[in-house]
């Protein structure tokens, strides 16, 4: 069943204002009947980005639609090591899927696209060096570039030590060095000893 047009007229103006992505769940808080939303997307009216996640297809394009996807899915996972480095310029990789860092025990998100990769952190090595982020106006969780460069080491099997020492050289290079930063996280990853011989050497 077709919803009546004052409906679709509606739910059109109510989506208007809104910038970035939706959850459907955002959306059925603004009180709109799924039957409508999906007559919104057949009209093209509201494109569907993911599973449950859209926006409204006269805004914008947006800056970066995978970690808008992945955040607004999983909005307690906080993006880590690759696609960190990538949102830092601290890489010269190109992320081909989302790094993403859940605290042990989460469910991961159900998400077609785009490809994801999930770890498991625990205690603060989940929690610390955090930050906000808003872009397309979704708040994105993403590692500080510190306890990126932490993650990298401890992680160099996964991604290539060549990897972490060139993140290492380019957040010398880019940016003042945070040294007591750097070495705090480092010893909350358990990898003060691995990342001393490199700091030392290039910082």
């Amino acid at each position: 069943m077709i919803p009546p047009t004052n409906s679709l007229d509606r739910a059109k103006a109510l989506l208007q204002g809104m910038k970035g992505v939706l959850r459907t769940r955002d959306i059925l808080r603004l009180r709109i009947h799924p039957r409508t939303l999906y007559a919104l997307r057949d009209s093209g009216a509201v494109e569907q980005v993911s599973r449950g996640v859209y926006r409204t297809a006269s805004a914008e394009p947006l800056a970066n639609p995978d970690l808008c996807t992945v955040a607004a899915r999983a909005p307690k996972g906080v993006v880590c090591l690759i696609s960190a480095l990538a949102f830092h310029e601290m890489t010269t990789q190109i992320p081909h899927q989302v790094w993403l860092a859940l605290e042990r025990g989460s469910r991961p998100p159900k998400i077609s696209h785009p490809p994801l990769r999930v770890l498991w952190f625990t205690g603060p090595a989940f929690t610390e060096g955090i930050e906000n982020h808003t872009i397309d106006g979704v708040t994105v969780r993403i590692y500080s570039p510190e306890k990126t460069l932490a993650d990298c080491f401890k992680y160099r099997r996964k991604i290539g030590i060549d990897v972490a020492v060139e993140a290492l050289r380019l957040y010398r290079r880019n940016r003042k060095p945070d040294v007591k930063g750097v070495l705090h996280l480092a010893r909350i990853c358990r990898v003060e000893r691995v990342m001393r011989p490199y700091l030392e050497s290039l910082l």
